[in-house]
């Protein structure tokens, strides 16, 4: 819509606002109404409802007229019904106060259930309220946008416009509600731990800082609550969950967001292989809440939920779905030729466990279609994780993969506190050798596993990523309300356009 276009009707209704005004009837001192019924009741329940005097409310998406008589569309949370407004009935001043009423306005309409003669169930208006003028028209072509990110940027109009929209975000609190209960009733407690943190840990990332005024040192938005909640379980409190955000300087995609919501839960003498069945649950009890399945497509695929999920080691899936040989993983060097040979990028401060993970991200991951975990991770790129008894280069620790991409991250958690002080001063060393994401030394959750940290399993699920499959969005910005996007350039009206 031209700027001069745009201008022209926000001038209109603001005419038509003071004429509401010269009446006595500004409707932004309206403080309420008293609704008896949403939309979806009324046509779930038409028969029973027939006749009877409703007060509902919503904003108006669709008006139409003929001579002395108007039909309006109500949108309110849970879905749209037709106003039936004739001259007969509301009498000749309010029915001329219609036409103060504008596409996007609020309005609060009372009148009996009936069904017009063309069949849409609908409510015979006896009286009417302008709740709320909306000043800015609804775009006229929102939906298929191709400047997805003026629909990011001004979600309350993709909200408005776009019912399937806000299916997915209903779809999103259902499924954190799911998890909840499944957690809740199997005793565990839900807490919250800092946001803001000395130091960063409980991950493998850049965090962003701030600084604290008072006390005049920075602080950093965290990038996990890991080392918190397992201080929790130092402390007594077995069996903790958080939901939350955590925040990751890092880039933005379909698949990342710097600010994104986590579920972590921690369980005291269990293992990985408790937070493999535990994972599998929560996944199930999820999709039942949003789907009612265990099975149904994302993006054009089949997705299987049903546990149990396949298992596959590290190495296994590299030879599988890579066509790699392993024998070259070995030691450095020739792991090196070998990701060099297949063009896959091998940093100044690579290792080899870091160069095994690059090929399973170029080769492995985005293969993986059904739930599937990825078992047995090199110990040195899992800092927080215990080894394996029989296998000390390689950790208690798994990945879930499903429709290409990394949805959870479990271990058994490590307890030892030499050892953990021992990765720690090699990632120090990491870290000072350049590595911006090594996990920083912390003395203080050294200090708590000195006061013993019993036998516990760990699971952290990516809560965007999990939505996103449930409501088959391609894109992790299509599940959070409000993405992170660069500043808006140009004038407000560019969302007009």
């Amino acid at each position: 819509m031209a700027d001069g276009v745009l201008h022209e009707i926000m001038a209109q209704r603001l005419a038509k606002l003071r004429a509401l005004e010269a009446e006595g009837r500004n409707p932004f001192l309206v403080t309420e109404y008293r609704r008896t019924h949403l939309a979806k009741e009324i046509l779930e329940n038409f028969e029973a409802m027939e006749h009877q005097t409703v007060r509902v409310a919503g904003r108006v998406m669709s008006r139409r007229g003929q001579g002395k008589v108007t039909f309006m569309h109500l949108q309110d949370a849970s879905g749209q019904i037709q106003g039936f407004f004739r001259f007969d009935d509301l009498g000749a001043d309010a029915y001329e106060r219609l036409k103060l009423v504008d596409i996007g306005d609020i309005l609060g309409i009372e009148g009996y259930v009936f069904r017009t003669r063309t069949g849409e169930i609908s409510v015979h208006v006896s009286s009417f309220d302008i709740l709320t003028k909306a000043l800015r028209p609804l775009p006229e072509e929102w939906h298929g946008l191709k400047d997805v990110e003026t629909r990011y940027r001004r979600r309350y109009v993709d909200l408005i416009v776009n019912p399937e929209v806000r299916e997915t975000f209903i779809a999103r609190s259902r499924a954190v509600q799911a998890l909840r209960a499944l957690l809740d009733g199997r005793g565990f407690l839900e807490v919250e731990t800092p946001m803001m943190q000395a130091i960063p840990g409980g991950a493998a990332a850049r965090p962003f800082i701030t600084h604290h005024n008072a006390l005049d040192i920075d602080l950093y938005l965290r990038i996990a609550p890991e080392l918190y909640l397992k201080r929790l379980i130092v402390g007594g409190l077995e069996k903790v969950y958080e939901i939350n955000r955590n925040f990751r300087n890092e880039g933005i995609s379909t698949k990342h967001n710097p600010e994104f919501t986590m579920l972590e839960v921690y369980e005291a003498y269990a293992n990985f292989e408790d937070m493999m069945r535990l994972c599998e649950e929560l996944f199930a009890a999820a999709a039942l809440a949003t789907r009612g399945t265990l099975v149904f497509a994302y993006q054009g695929q089949t997705l299987d939920l049903t546990p149990p999920w396949r298992r596959i080691s590290l190495f296994d899936s590299l030879r599988e779905f890579g066509g790699i040989d392993t024998s070259k993983l070995r030691d450095f060097a020739s792991a090196q030729a070998l990701c060099r040979a297949l063009g896959v990028h091998v940093d100044e401060r690579a290792t080899l466990s870091t160069l095994i993970n690059n090929l399973f991200e170029a080769f492995v991951e985005e293969q993986i279609v059904q739930p599937t975990f990825i078992t047995d991770f090199p110990t040195a790129i899992s800092p927080l994780a215990k080894r394996r008894r029989d296998d000390p280069e390689m950790a208690e620790r798994f990945e879930v993969y499903a429709a290409g991409r990394e949805l959870a991250n479990a271990f058994s958690e490590l307890n030892d506190p030499l050892d953990q002080r021992v990765r720690f001063e090699e990632q120090v060393r990491e870290r000072a050798a350049g590595d911006e994401e090594a996990h920083p030394m912390d003395e203080d959750y050294l200090r708590a596993l000195e006061y013993g940290l019993p036998p516990t399993g760990g699971l952290g699920i990516g809560i965007d990523r999990l939505v996103m499959l449930l409501t088959d969005s391609p894109s992790i910005r299509d599940v959070i309300l409000f993405p992170q996007l660069k500043p808006e350039k140009g004038t407000e009206e560019e969302d007009e356009a």
